[in-house]
């Protein structure tokens, strides 16, 4: 634990922040210090990653100073930063794609001159030498453009690791992680603090948050509402903290009419990846898919939706048998699909909310070649009052928007299609507690107007609330189809983990 008598690595004063005549941060007063792991709690849009964000250099306060060591520092992008010893791992990772593993971890650390030369042997042995510390087998000779999320997140973390930062910002570090890996994270986490490191740690999973921080901020609405040592507060103190109100069970199933099967796949197989995949969905019903990260959850969905079809298999629509071979006979047929990267696959970040809401349903909106701006802004305003969708305006660009509005919007886009089949990958990823609670809502809701749903989630607590069954992978192959009464975290783990090995993580 920290000693609060130590002078402070970072202070900031009076910090605030407005976004298109929208105040986000609300003189915020705050101070880090050195060895330490400070937890950034709040809603989605409350201010923390804003906060994070200007540490880091990404955003510039439209008021406010901070000082480093007691020093008044202008910190006016990334590499400033960088040069000051701060380094943010970005919740959605982001690298240059056709660039090696081990170059990625060097950008922005070699040497200043045009004829500098490149070590390429030096470089990939501390690129492999990160990997081993982190306890990842990957090969830092490959391009990133292929890597799973996870496998990004991890070499964001050696980067950061190699910078020898002295201020280490994760913003929700853990979501694409299993939980082996979340345990290796937080054992480098903890051996960084030792080292007299500060690492800022935003998250809102608060059992993560109990594990691992010394002290914990809480935004709300831009504003900081508390600081204060973790062991002070009880999970009841900081969710009501977080929202303004008390969560009393924000998991919980809704009651739906189960009908007549909507979804059925059956063999469906893509060598490599996945085999022999046979389950149905049916309306009204909500059938969870877990395992472990890597069991082959994921390619299924997009196999099912044409985004990379199987070799062999078949897939009925309500009881009529379909050949998808790309998204928009998916799309036509009745599916939608909420990819789990929302950042690459969901939205476009440019374009503006409404634009992003109302692309999946061209015809509607532009009959005849021409777009309707009064059609695309009534979508977005219908939207925005039916999801609590928060924003300063239908206009600006969705990258401005937190994750869990961004998700919102994503989900909008789809409901305009009037799916009867949804497939839901990780929709909660990476969102506060308020947020996923109106998620659940929503679920809950479709499923009760009779619309068939297939959940993919790393949440077991999530699953296991919501869904009346859950089917499990395990290296390609589905391993378990249980039913709401009999599923447990035991008995999903005992289909999820590999046969051959009883040493991995739990389900992710």
């Amino acid at each position: 634990m920290t000693d609060t008598a130590v002078a402070p690595l970072i202070s900031a004063r009076g910090i605030g922040k407005t976004f298109a005549t929208v105040d986000v941060l609300r003189d915020v007063d705050l101070d880090l210090l050195p060895g330490e792991i400070h937890a950034l709690l709040g809603e989605n849009g409350a201010g923390k990653s804003t906060f994070a964000k200007i540490l880091a250099g990404v955003h510039r306060p439209t008021r406010g100073s901070i000082a480093l060591n007691g020093k008044p520092v202008e910190v006016t992008s990334p590499v400033v930063a960088q040069k000051l010893g701060i380094t943010l791992i970005h919740q959605e990772p982001i690298s240059f794609p056709d660039l090696s593993v081990a170059e990625n971890l060097v950008i922005g650390a070699a040497e200043d001159g045009w004829f500098s030369r490149v070590p390429w042997a030096e470089m990939t042995r501390e690129a492999n030498r990160l990997m081993d510390l982190l306890g990842v087998r990957i090969d830092v000779t490959r391009p990133m453009r292929g890597l799973s999320i996870a496998d990004q997140q991890m070499v964001e973390i050696a980067r950061a690791l190699a910078s020898n930062s002295r201020l280490i910002i994760m913003d929700e570090p853990t979501a694409p992680l299993t939980p082996r890996e979340v345990e290796t994270l937080f054992a480098i986490a903890r051996k960084l603090r030792d080292e007299g490191r500060t690492i800022v740690f935003i998250s809102h999973r608060l059992e993560e948050v109990r594990a691992l921080c010394d002290r914990v901020t809480i935004f709300r609405d831009g504003n900081k509402i508390a600081t204060d040592t973790i062991g002070n507060l009880s999970d009841a103190d900081i969710i009501r903290l977080m929202i303004g109100r008390p969560v009393k069970e924000y998991m919980h199933k809704t009651g739906a009419t189960i009908g007549e099967v909507a979804l059925e796949v059956e063999g469906l197989t893509l060598p490599g990846v996945f085999s022999d995949i046979s389950f149905s969905v049916r309306k009204g019903e909500i059938v969870g898919l877990g395992g472990l990260v890597g069991a082959g959850r994921t390619d299924v969905a997009k196999a099912i939706f044409g985004v990379t079809p199987a070799a062999s298999g078949t897939v009925s629509i309500n009881g009529k048998r379909v050949s998808i071979t790309d998204p928009s006979q998916a799309i036509a047929l009745g599916l939608a699909f909420v990819p789990e990267d929302r950042a690459v696959a969901g939205i476009f970040r440019t374009l503006s909310v409404e634009q992003n809401i109302s692309v999946a349903v061209p015809k509607q909106l532009a009959p005849g070649g021409f777009i309707r701006r009064a059609v695309e802004r009534a979508m977005g305003e219908d939207a925005v009052r039916k999801l609590s969708i928060r924003l300063a305006s239908l206009r600006q660009p969705i990258g401005e928007l937190s994750g869990g509005n961004q998700q919102k919007a994503i989900l909008a886009r789809w409901l305009l299609t009037d799916p009867g089949v949804l497939i839901l990958d990780e929709p909660t990823r990476g969102i506060d507690i308020g947020v996923k609670a109106e998620f659940y809502s929503i679920i809950g809701e479709l499923a009760a107007q009779g619309r068939a749903i297939l959940l993919i989630s790393s949440e077991l607590p999530e699953l296991l609330a919501l869904c009346d069954r859950v089917l499990v992978m395990s290296e390609g192959r589905l391993t378990a189809d249980i039913p709401r009464s009999r599923a447990t975290q035991e008995a999903v783990m005992r289909a999820a983990v590999p046969r051959r090995s009883t040493t991995e993580g739990a389900a992710a």
